[in-house]
């Protein structure tokens, strides 16, 4: 009789352990499928500029394209943009472009979820901040991206899903606008792929812009905010006001540098070579730094056989 309970207790012994094992084994089993994995990304957040920090504020130079994979085009453009475009009365209360709005001087981020109020399930979420109501809706639910004869926005059209815990959210329908806010820009064809990736009170997202009209190859940037419970951003609900900041120019004037006009003041006032600061896909590469080195003997050359 004794024999039995033995048994019993040498039962339940051997369920524990294989009990144990099996969780053991599964914590550390990589994840289910990637759509069961999600790392939300709501709440209210404080910009951390440790990202090329002087083009966000005050800004980049005219002229400096440097980190940027722009094609002839580009370049062109952004020779004969001028700043002052902002100051005409129908663009005062322009937002930033999404392909730059999340990048800016900042900023700081409201994101909310949207939920559909019978089922709960999340149908969307909302991005507010950034200059001029710079606002987004990442859509959730599945819905195809619309037509390519769609109307362009500054806020394009965004779909997201999750990807291995990762918040992918892509963008097209996106009007022609700047990545750097020194005229350099992608056109209406560009697409934006996002990831954000959230790392306790962090997060981070890396943004590729793939334009075929303005640049060489895909254009890469990172961006981190960090999770403030007590930010109670209220300002991004303030009104513009439209007024005259042109009275001393002609009425039709648009601000614009003439073709042809470079910007070499950057490349003088950091000792670089101007070729160097012109930007394009060779420039991403750190052997590019042993061609800098060339060009400045060569300029030296030029410099000592006048």
């Amino acid at each position: 009789m004794k024999e039995k309970p033995r048994r019993l207790v040498s039962c339940i012994f051997v369920l524990v352990v294989s009990s144990w094992f099996l969780l053991s084994v599964q914590a550390q089993q990589p994840p289910g499928p990637a759509s069961n994995v999600r790392t939300d990304i709501s709440g209210e957040w404080a910009v951390v500029s440790n990202e090329d920090q002087p083009h966000r504020a005050p800004g980049p130079e005219l002229g400096d394209y440097t980190g940027l994979p722009l094609n002839d085009a580009d370049r062109q453009k952004a020779d004969a943009w001028d700043a002052s475009i902002l100051s005409q009365p129908e663009r005062q209360s322009q937002a930033h472009p999404v392909q730059y709005l999340m990048r800016g001087p900042g900023p700081a981020l409201r994101i909310l979820k949207v939920l559909d109020p019978v089922t709960q399930e999340l149908v969307a979420y909302t991005i507010a901040g950034g200059f001029g109501r710079a606002d987004r809706v990442v859509w959730m639910d599945g819905r195809p991206h619309p037509s390519d004869y769609s109307e362009h926005t500054w806020d394009g059209f965004s779909t997201g899903e999750w990807v291995n815990g990762q918040l992918v959210v892509t963008t097209t329908h996106m009007k022609q606008g700047v990545i750097q806010r020194n005229g350099s820009a992608t056109s209406p064809y560009g697409k934006m792929v996002e990831h954000f990736f959230r790392h306790g009170e962090y997060m981070t997202m890396t943004s590729t812009v793939d334009d075929p009209i303005y640049l060489e190859e895909p254009m890469m940037r990172s961006h981190t905010w960090r999770l403030n419970t007590n930010a109670n951003l209220m300002t991004f609900g303030n009104p513009f006001e439209s007024v005259d900041e042109l009275g001393d120019r002609p009425l039709g004037w648009v601000p614009s540098y003439p073709l042809g006009v470079t910007h070499p003041e950057f490349a003088a006032h950091n000792g670089l070579p101007f070729g160097a600061t012109r930007g394009g896909k060779e420039s991403l590469y750190p052997e590019y730094q042993a061609k800098i080195q060339q060009m400045l003997k060569d300029e030296a050359a030029k410099k000592g056989s006048r």
